[in-house]
């Protein structure tokens, strides 16, 4: 596979836009103060910042880094449902709107800090009458309702750490996470709306829990109350499955919070990786919070009235640390929407942010994408005029998205802050300050204060200007401790790209850096794609196709599309017996949907008597992205067989171009 240090540079982008006026003189930062003095001193830095927090008890130690591992303030004990709930009902913020959520049929719901408060001390108290003690796991498979939410403080306020499977995934992948981090309790609902028809949350649940050993209770959230409110949309089993409304209408509010370690674990989010086994991230209690509530704070130049709206799920990390603990822990007011943007039309977004008055737009260069194609006349028909700050997370932003973006969304007046992270950096690392950055379209910029990364070669050699691989230097509050069950698997993914510098994390990016210093993040060096702002892992989908019966082989390459930025191309080899059409085609998307999730669905299917291969025996999935692009192809000399590409082209007998409408994956 060619290194991004040999990718060439092919954008050239020379449009700047420094921060309007009016904005950088109220903005929390107004120049590069900050920056310097997290050089200087970023354990200072990070220190100042944990301060700001609630705490049982103050830390001994801010960071001891034994490469490749990290602890931080270690010795402080900490709650984080105090931090997000607690201390806002001894202030003002007591009556202020916490949660405003509206649901895909259109019914609303308004959250203060109190009922917040009362509600998260009452799921609490549930939980622990099922058995929950500190320590345990509890599996968290629910639509975009505030009970999601509820439900994940209340788990941090017992020392109980979650597990949020995404509402989109399959029966199949939810046991599997389940299984791997032996969930005790499932939190579910009966379903969740999306465009217009109802996912059957309890339905998937059901089959997931009959492989679940470790599944004691289920816990179903009743979202689909039908005439009368009775309780018929789901299928309860006596003694295992409790209706939400029924425990919480026994339950306590009031449940004393868990003093925690700032090393206990906090959460454990699931994420594709190459060998086909999902990898569970672990984040823990102290460095998470901190570094969720600065960046939110410093990114977003958070104030007191804004209402702050990230659209992401929180089956994802986006939406843990940006529509949950980020944004709670500063005392803001959060826009949580359940459904898709495009129904009952193609304006809901725009109708969702003027009915609200949003301030704060946190998106996905996937959704924008999208609402460039379906044209301006959507966001034009309304008033955007509260909007004040744009955000974008997920995958690089094209600058002809950015531009669009700022124009037609922003109205030309507000920054755009393009954000580069992952699920295992917890929060956000490399982004403009609104206040402080000229930005520029498609790039992330530089570092936050407080982090530090690099560009280097593949022997270690730092690239000031130019296409290299991403490193992130010094270790930070909400890094990743480890995966679950797995520290080698930790060590090796992360730590081990550069031979005798452990200290060094490897994302898995590439990266150029230009003559500021600003950086452009070009995208995965593994085979991990990034499809509509999530990452697939290829394996994950590749042994899915070979459990068909049809299949013998099957490689699964990404290609380039519009809006999704990369769309999956499989390629496959079909056994003895079976023949190739395009019914078989369909069926095998389909059938990927129900192993994974419709995110990992193929856009096309293409079949092949062979696939290419190494001579060690490897797929060369190189030139089948050569082929899935149209492109000339490359190098062929190292193929076991170079007639077999040639015959590949000519032998493409079924090509199924059915590829996901956007808003199918617009999920994050």
């Amino acid at each position: 596979m060619t290194t991004m240090t040999e990718i060439d540079a092919l954008l050239t982008e020379n449009r700047k836009f420094p921060p309007p006026d009016e904005f950088r003189r109220n903005a929390h930062v107004k120049d590069t103060s900050l920056y310097k003095a997290a050089e200087e001193n970023s354990e200072a830095f990070w220190e100042s910042q944990a301060n700001e927090l609630e705490w049982f008890e103050k830390w001994k130690t801010v960071c001891e880094w034994n490469p490749p591992h990290a602890k931080w303030f270690t010795g402080g004990k900490i709650n984080v449902s105090v931090n997000c709930v607690d201390r806002h009902i001894k202030t003002a913020r007591r009556n202020k709107a916490a949660l405003i959520w509206e649901g895909e049929p259109g019914d609303r719901r308004t959250l203060t800090y109190w009922d917040l408060y009362v509600e998260v001390q009452k799921c609490a108290n549930m939980l622990k009458k099922l058995g929950v003690k500190r320590g345990d796991r509890v599996a968290i498979y629910m639509p975009l309702i505030p009970e999601v939410a509820i439900a994940m403080l209340a788990c941090t306020r017992i020392g109980a750490a979650h597990s949020v499977v995404f509402g989109g995934f399959s029966p199949e992948s939810l046991r599997d996470r389940i299984n791997d981090a032996e969930c005790k309790v499932l939190i579910t609902a009966d379903g969740g709306y999306r465009r217009g028809g109802v996912i059957p949350l309890k339905r998937n649940a059901d089959k997931a829990v009959e492989s679940c050993p470790t599944i004691e209770h289920v816990v179903v959230v009743q979202r689909r109350p039908g005439a009368g409110g009775d309780e018929a949309f789901a299928d309860m089993k006596e003694g295992r499955d409790h209706w939400w409304h029924r425990l919480m209408q026994d339950a306590s509010p009031v449940c004393q919070p868990e003093q925690m370690d700032a090393e206990d674990v906090l959460y454990i989010l699931y994420t594709s990786g190459t060998t086909g086994k999902p990898k569970g991230i672990v984040h823990t209690t102290g460095g998470y919070l901190v570094g969720v509530t600065t960046t939110t704070k410093l990114v977003f130049d958070l104030k007191e009235d804004d209402v702050f709206w990230c659209t992401a799920d929180v089956g994802w990390v986006t939406g843990h640390s940006y529509l949950v603990y980020g944004p709670l822990a500063n005392g803001a007011t959060c826009m949580m929407y359940e459904g898709a943007p495009d129904w009952p039309e193609k304006d809901r977004f725009w109708q969702i942010c003027e009915r609200h008055g949003v301030t704060i737009l946190y998106t996905a260069p996937t959704a924008i994408r999208a609402f460039m194609k379906w044209g301006d006349q959507w966001p034009a028909k309304h008033d955007l005029s509260r909007l004040r700050l744009l955000g974008s997370v997920g995958e690089p932003i094209n600058p002809e998205a950015w531009m669009w973006y700022q124009e037609k969304i922003g109205g030309k007046r507000c920054p755009v802050v393009d954000t580069w992270w992952q699920t295992e950096t917890g929060a956000i690392v490399i982004s403009p300050l609104p206040g402080v950055t000229e930005t520029k379209p498609g790039s992330a910029t530089t570092p936050l204060p407080g982090f530090s990364a690099a560009l280097i070669d593949a022997s270690g050699k730092e690239i000031k200007v130019g296409g290299g691989l991403l490193a992130l230097t010094k270790p930070w509050p909400s890094m990743l401790r480890t995966i679950w069950g797995d520290d080698q698997r930790y060590v090796d993914t992360y730590f081990t790209k550069w031979e005798g510098r452990p200290d060094l994390y490897f994302p898995g990016d590439g990266a150029k850096r230009d003559d500021d210093g600003y950086y452009w993040i070009l995208g995965r060096v593994d085979d991990v794609l990034n499809v509509a702002g999530h990452r697939i892992g290829t394996m994950e989908v590749e042994s899915a196709l070979v459990e068909h019966p049809a299949v013998a082989e099957a490689a699964v390459v990404g290609r380039t599309h519009e809006l999704k930025g990369q769309a999956l191309a499989a390629f496959v080899t079909v056994r003895e017996g079976f023949e190739p059409s395009d019914d078989l085609g369909q069926e095998l998307r389909e059938f990927v949907a129900e192993k994974i999730g419709a995110i990992a669905k193929p856009d096309d299917v293409m079949f092949a008597a062979d696939l290419p291969k190494t001579r060690s025996g490897k797929i060369m999935r190189r030139l089948l992205r050569d082929i899935a692009e149209g492109r000339a192809l490359g190098d062929t000399t190292t193929l076991a067989d170079p007639n077999v590409v040639a015959a590949l082209k000519d032998q493409l007998v079924h090509k199924v171009f059915t590829f996901t409408s956007m808003v199918e994956a617009q999920e994050e």
